[in-house]
Formats: structure tokens, C-alpha cells, sequence
């Protein structure tokens, strides 16, 4: 939705400047220090372990820290982007100094504020109602991108479009806070229960977390930046648009992923191995097929679409199409296997490979787009996703007591309970039978 809309309205040049700076504000994500990604895992797992008070003392002791986290950053933006030449460093032309400047704030603020979201939708997550949170958590994101798109409907610029953006941010915030403390009685914003000692224990597995918002910047942003400086901002629209029809397949698999992990926290917490041996199957059998099925789709139909799409302003390329959509295979499967070490807080050392494996990436995207132009950059995003394949699936199949040979022959079959013999078998034995009245006498 937003590439045809902000193409209709705003110039090619335009929009291109507009993903390149909007790409810096990304790496605030790292700002929280990964404590909402950790207290949610740990929030799940003690309340499957029936620990309330531990929980709520994980949920008081992180939402404090992050707030002051939060906050500080804020501060210490406003004061970087008042003395940096932002449009110099990141050669912008059409978006001019102080513009940029205010971009990087707004948006950069927005991005904070979603640190606190993440414990908010935890909460959620912790008493089994993670699809209500994130169901909530996606509206308001909706809702935050529609009205964002009001201002560049009715011509505004880059400017006043960031700024909407953020306020609309800020108040879904506010109202999630809200309907947390509605919902959840026992969970309550207080510090009666917050506590250092709970800080200093989660320090190590929150740190590791920092790794996952730099790799993700790097790898989708960063590697924007790096065809940017290789090829210029029209190059970056051709890439950028392509990159994100390729990707729709992986929306779903982050549906996938986000269901199991909570399942994978609980089953953990209760020591249910057979349990988490089945998630983690059936969630990468799942994230291969849904990725399988949209990849075959977008071979077929992705130029077409993508033309449509831009209203003939981005020329598609199905070479480049193809490529990008191989990324996506290979993305989907490792991303499915990490989520059980990551939901368990076991990712340090996933982590510190992801972020390695990006940062190569990122170097690699530069120089294959100088030399190869787009189909060089697009052949590189691939070296990240091998070298996680290659790691993640040994690390969970540990985790889950599994097997190479168990775990592939599980990616060829069926679950049982889908089987059709099975699904008859439980339809006669839900399908009540007919008894004829008892006879009055």
C-alpha cells in the first residue's frame, strides 16, 4: 500500500530520500537493550511455572528501565541531530537539511516508543492471549501507517508526514497502556515490585537481544543505505519495491513464528519436551509451505503485480525478482527453527552470529551493487541466510531432544491428527447420533 501511494504523490527522487533517512531512526531499536523481548519469554514462563508475583516483578522491574532507557535516548537524539549534517552524510538533495534533521527525531521517536509495546504485548502473551495483543498491537500499527499516509495525500512533505506518523504512534501507545491495565488486573505499572536484582539476572540474555534490531536494520535498511551509495536513490525504489514484494511470503511466516513461540515458552517452562519437539516441527513445516506456495505465487505473477502495483513508475525485473524470493526460502526455515532458542532465552550466541552474518552482508551488498549492479546486490543477501541455516538448525534440534533424520522426514508428512483417516475417526466420534423419542405412555 504505501509504495503506489507515496509514488502517485510524491517524485521518484522523493520517495527514494524518504526510505534512506527513514532507515536511520531503525537503529534506535537497540535501545531498550532487549529487556521487552527477555521479560516476555520469562513472564510466560513463570506463569506456567503459576508465578504471578515473579512475573509482575519482571514486568515492573523492565517497563522502569525501559522508560528511563527510552528517554534518555530521546534527549540524546534531539541533541545529535541538532549538530550532525544528516542530509550531508546521507547525500540527500530533494529532502533538505533541517527537514531531515526533524525526520530522524520524529521517526526515531516512534521507534522508542515501540521498546514499551513490545513488554505491553508480553503481558498479553504471558496469560495466553498473545494473538488478542498482537491482533491490538497491528491495528494500532494500521491505524499509525493510514494516518500517515493522510498528510502525503494531501501534499504535505517528508516533514509534516514523520510527524503525524509519531503522534499517532505515541497515542496508540498510551492506549494500549490502558487496555493492559483493563484487561490484566494483577499486572499494574506500580515499582512496589520492580528490582535490580531481576535487572542484573536478565542483563545477559537482554544484551544478546540488542543484536536481533541491529542485524534486522542492517539486513533490510542497512543494505538499503548500501545500494543507495552504490547506485543512487532511484536504484534504491527499483530494490526496495522488489525486496518488499518478495517478502510478503515472510509476513505470514512471522505469523507462524509468533503463535509457536509463546507455545514453545510455555511447553519449556513446564519441562514438556515431546511438546516442544512437536512445535518446533510443525512450525517449520508450516513457515516451508506457507514460504513454498507464496514464492511459486510470486514467480508466476510478482512482475506483473509489481507493475500494477507502482503504476508503471518501478520497471520489474523478474531476474531480480528471483532471487530476492530464493532469500525468502531459506529466511523462512532458519527464522522458524531460532524462534524456539529464542524463546527460551538460550540466543546469545544466535545472536552474535546474526549480527556477524549481517554485517558481512551489508559490507557484500555494497560492493556487488558497484560492480554488479542490482542482481549482484540481491545475490548477496543470501550469505547471511546460509550461514544462519547452517547454525540455527543443530542449536534447536539440541533444544528439542531431535534428530536430522526425524526432524526432515517430519518436513515430508503430514501430522497425524491431519491425516484423513484420523480427521474421519474424529468426526464419527464428534458427530452425536440420532435417538429416537421415548414413547408416552
Amino acid at each position: 500500500m504505501q509504495v503506489p501511494v507515496f509514488l502517485h504523490f510524491w517524485s521518484v527522487p522523493l520517495y527514494g530520500e524518504w526510505l534512506i533517512v527513514s532507515a536511520v531512526p531503525t537503529y534506535l531499536g537497540v535501545s531498550s537493550v532487549g529487556f521487552g523481548s527477555v521479560a516476555g519469554n520469562e513472564m510466560s514462563m513463570m506463569t506456567a511455572r503459576d508465578d504471578r508475583e515473579g512475573a509482575l516483578r519482571v514486568f515492573q522491574s523492565c517497563w522502569w528501565l525501559i522508560t528511563v532507557i527510552c528517554s534518555l535516548c530521546m534527549l540524546l537524539l534531539g541533541i545529535a541531530v541538532y549538530f550532525l549534517p544528516a542530509a550531508k552524510y546521507l547525500k540527500l538533495h530533494t529532502i533538505g537539511s533541517t527537514d531531515t534533521k526533524w525526520i530522524i527525531f520524529y521517526l526515531g521517536c516512534s521507534v522508542l516508543l515501540a521498546q514499551l509495546e513490545t513488554l505491553l504485548q508480553s503481558a498479553y502473551r504471558c496469560i495466553g492471549r498473545y494473538p488478542y495483543g498482537s491482533f491490538i498491537k497491528s491495528c494500532a500499527s494500521l491505524a499509525a501507517f493510514t494516518i500517515m499516509l493522510v498528510p502525503v495525500c494531501l501534499g504535505g512533505g517528508a516533514r509534516i508526514t514523520a510527524l503525524v506518523f509519531a503522534l499517532a504512534n505515541g497515542a496508540f501507545t498510551f492506549v494500549l497502556c490502558l487496555m493492559v491495565r483493563r484487561d490484566i488486573p494483577w499486572i499494574r505499572f506500580g515499582w512496589s515490585h520492580a528490582s535490580f536484582a531481576e535487572i542484573r539476572r536478565l542483563a545477559a540474555p537482554a544484551l544478546a537481544f540488542m543484536a536481533f534490531p541491529i542485524g534486522n536494520a542492517l539486513n533490510l535498511q542497512g543494505t538499503l543505505l548500501a545500494v543507495g551509495y552504490a547506485l543512487g536513490p532511484t536504484s534504491v525504489v527499483i530494490f526496495g519495491t522488489a525486496r518488499t514484494v518478495s517478502r510478503v511470503a515472510l509476513q505470514m511466516v512471522q505469523m507462524v513464528n509468533a503463535t509457536f513461540w509463546p507455545e514453545m515458552s510455555n511447553a519449556f517452562g513446564a519441562n514438556d519436551i515431546p511438546l516442544i519437539r512437536r512445535l518446533h516441527r510443525l512450525a517449520c513445516q508450516m513457515a516451508l509451505i506457507i514460504a513454498v506456495i507464496v514464492v511459486a505465487a510470486m514467480l508466476l505473477a510478482g512482475p506483473w503485480f509489481l507493475h500494477r502495483w507502482t503504476g508503471g513508475h518501478v520497471p520489474p525485473s523478474r531476474t531480480l525478482l528471483s532471487v530476492l524470493l530464493l532469500v525468502v526460502v531459506f529466511y523462512a526455515l532458519w527464522s522458524t527453527s531460532s524462534t524456539l532458542v529464542s524463546a527460551i532465552n538460550q540466543h546469545q550466541r544466535l545472536a552474535a552470529r546474526y549480527l556477524v552474518a549481517t554485517s558481512i552482508t551489508v559490507v557484500l551488498t555494497y560492493l556487488m551493487a558497484k560492480r554488479y549492479g542490482l542482481y549482484g546486490a540481491a545475490g548477496s543477501l543470501l550469505v547471511s541466510e546460509l550461514i544462519m541455516t547452517v547454525y540455527v538448525l543443530p542449536e534447536s534440534l539440541k533444544i528439542a531432544h531431535d534428530t536430522f533424520e526425524g526432524f526432515f522426514a517430519s518436513m515430508l508428512s503430514y501430522p497425524q491428527s491431519l491425516r484423513p483417516a484420523a480427521l474421519l475417526a474424529r468426526l464419527r466420534r464428534t458427530t452425536p447420533t440420532f435417538e429416537p423419542p421415548e414413547e408416552t405412555v
